[in-house]
């Protein structure tokens, strides 16, 4: 939202009682969400408003206060007789670096490390779970050409949906053209880089032209968006295929969508979580070569876990999010889910970076070497989380001896904070109520399918009531969290967390740290489980490397959910 100092409003009334009353000017504007305001502001009214504030006025302030409040209904009015596209951000925009901050040196130290010499399975199918660095060198050497591994891909994803319902829409015409174009291309000698012809899918939050952009939601099942989002039009420079557009819940929210529930393919009993809920589902099932998903609070992190993915949580203000769907302009992160670090490595270099369209990018190098030594590496962890008991914990204990074994020393590390952490979730509730305002006023929101007290519709609702005054004292806060929490990694190259220890992942999509979050495990039901790894602001590259190092003496991310496998 965007608030600008009220410098004319100054000359009716005096700045205290602004601050008095700016909170009930945005409590009371709900009275008109869903029809016309016609009668006039009671002093009762303004008492049960003061209540949803935690205010008290006295009785001549209340009276004072009547006529302005009446007048900012009309404004609200006046406003609401005007739309604005959902990718219209406020002119606020947060800055996750401290002062002083400079970014990570790793000049002329870019080694992907591809392999060079891989061989071809005698079932072809089997490539479905090769990673992309594999599949880069099959396609570069001609074993294998782009066309036909769209086809392999294609032919999965028909398959298998029928069970994951992890697909919106293929678009098989556009994938065909894109891998044709890149045998075309190599065959001339024109190489893009390691995803040349390598088939992909998106989450369905992307504008891609000539489709549907449904967000996952039955009000816009039918929208068109006549552009391509920016990541698209990377990955299609980088000679990526486009395979189709994958599920998520509905709004950025949960795994479910307007016509199904997308599933995990280790166990389809259950819904693969979200909101990136196709695009772990599918890149977990053998069905794309790798996918783009998003993170808002946990869409990458916790539709990883489920399905047993590799998922790259970009520092905020890294990758493009034009032409995506805006939930949190302050808070949303595009990032890929694959098979290891490395292969994420690899998509990243292709999206990260500025397009002059999205203001909160920053302009810092990606500078990755696939064969870094982590040997002078600073490892921290946060002993406290360990210690507690939850789900996948001996897995995650097991994790740390791995690092051990390695030779990793790992400090001991806690976060103490005296900010109100949880109380900060109201920047992403306020955000997303202004993002889909009209569903709002108009009753639209009725048509999702989610209805409790946890979904959209009711959230959207109760955040209409969040003063503008606690919105900003929030983000003031989440400032002070920035720092508090930059000053305590950045004394470390990476820190390992379970990945829903404490309240770390609500902080860190806060603060906008990166994340690799990555298999280690399966539990009692047999399930995967994950654990995750922070690192500093715009050193993906750090971070990635040291994760790959893990993942090389380890096979979790390797393995296949056995229903999917070859034949099957």
């Amino acid at each position: 939202m965007s608030l600008l100092p009220a410098s004319n409003s100054s000359i009716f009334l005096s700045r205290p009682v602004i601050q008095f009353i700016l909170p009930v000017f945005l409590l009371l504007f709900i009275f008109s969400c869903k029809s016309e305001v016609e009668e006039n502001i009671l002093v009762t009214d303004i008492v049960h408003a003061e209540k949803l504030a935690g205010l008290e006025f006295r009785p001549e302030q209340r009276e004072m206060m009547q006529q302005s409040l009446q007048n900012n209904l009309r404004m609200y009015k006046s406003m609401r007789e005007h739309s604005i596209e959902n990718s219209i951000p406020p002119a606020l925009i947060f800055n996750p670096l401290p002062p002083g901050f400079s970014p990570p040196s790793h000049e002329g130290e870019t080694d992907f490390g591809l392999p060079s010499n891989v061989e071809m399975p005698e079932n072809t199918e089997e490539l479905a779970f090769y990673t992309v660095a594999e599949l880069s060198a099959l396609i570069r050497s001609g074993h294998i050409s782009s066309v036909d591994l769209t086809s392999l891909y294609l032919e999965r994803l028909k398959k298998h949906d029928e069970v994951l319902k992890c697909v919106v829409t293929l678009t098989e015409e556009l994938a065909m053209e894109q891998a044709e174009r890149a045998d075309r291309e190599l065959a001339q000698g024109i190489y893009r880089g390691p995803l040349h012809g390598i088939p992909y899918g998106i989450k369905d939050l992307f504008a891609v032209k000539g489709y549907p952009t449904t967000w996952g939601a039955t009000p816009y099942k039918d929208q068109v968006i006549d552009e391509n989002a920016t990541v698209v039009e990377k990955l299609e420079e980088a000679g990526a295929v486009l395979l189709g557009k994958l599920t998520l819940g509905a709004l950025a929210m949960g795994d479910v969508w307007f016509a199904d529930t997308t599933r995990s393919p280790w166990n389809p009993e259950i819904g693969s979580s979200g909101s990136s809920a196709g695009s772990a589902s599918a890149m977990a099932a053998g069905l794309v070569a790798f996918s783009i998903g998003t993170e808002t609070l946990g869409s990458i992190v916790s539709p990883s876990t489920r399905c047993g993915t590799t998922g790259l949580r970009p520092t905020y203000g890294r990758v493009s999010r034009s032409g995506a769907m805006a939930l949190s302009w302050s808070m949303d992160k595009v990032g890929p889910i694959c098979r290891s670090a490395h292969d994420a490595a690899l998509v990243f270099e292709a999206i990260y970076g500025t397009d002059g369209k999205d203001l909160s990018l920053m302009d810092f190098p990606f500078y990755f070497n696939a064969n870094a030594s982590i040997e002078d590496m600073k490892i921290g962890y946060f002993a406290d989380f360990f210690e507690e008991e939850y789900r996948g914990q001996d897995n995650d204990l097991q994790t740390l001896e791995v690092l051990r074994e390695m030779g990793v020393e790992l400090i001991p590390v806690s976060f103490d904070t005296d900010i109100p952490v949880s109380a900060l979730r109201i920047i992403l509730n306020a955000e997303a109520a202004a993002a889909f305002d009209d569903l709002t006023r108009s009753g639209d929101d009725d048509m999702l399918v989610r209805q409790n007290r946890g979904a959209w519709p009711n959230i959207f609702r109760t955040a209409r009531f969040i003063p503008a005054v606690e919105y900003i004292q929030a983000n003031r806060f989440r400032q002070m969290l920035s720092y508090e929490f930059n000053n305590l990694i950045k004394e470390f190259d990476v820190i390992v967390t379970p990945s829903y220890g404490g309240n770390q992942l609500l902080i860190t999509n806060l603060t906008g740290h990166p994340c690799v979050i990555v298999p280690n495990g399966f539990d009692d039901e047999n399930n995967p489980t994950s654990i995750s790894f922070l690192g500093n602001l715009f050193d993906e590259a750090t971070l990635l490397a040291f994760v790959k190092a893990y993942q090389d003496k380890t096979e979790f991310h390797l393995l296949q959910p056995p229903d999917f496998t070859t034949g099957n």
